[in-house]
């Protein structure tokens, strides 16, 4: 999973500064190109990570109906530092 995120990041000129992935769920701490919609990155991460590890995991496809849900929560550094998110989204490892 975490090559797959970090592959696509590199596609869409991103910057991983964080990334911590839990059997339920991910925290990605990015930094993109502001001309690129968050709907747009969002559809790409996840569209690209389920394609590849349902053909890598033939299992997943009749064990769960969807690897993603269409939501995501999406925020900006604003009153917070970078290095604050990054160092929280590390601190989630086994939460």
């Amino acid at each position: 999973m975490e090559e797959l995120i970090r592959e696509q990041d590199r596609v869409l000129k991103g910057d991983v500064i964080a990334l911590e992935i839990q059997p339920d769920h991910v925290r990605l701490f990015a930094e993109f190109p502001p001309a690129l919609a968050v709907r747009k990155i969002m559809h790409r991460i996840k569209g690209r990570t389920s394609h590849e590890l349902r053909k890598e995991f033939s299992w997943l496809s009749s064990r769960l109906p969807s690897l993603w849900t269409r939501s995501h929560q999406v925020g900006t550094v604003g009153e917070m530092s970078a290095e604050t998110i990054r160092r929280y989204v590390e601190a989630q490892t086994g939460k």
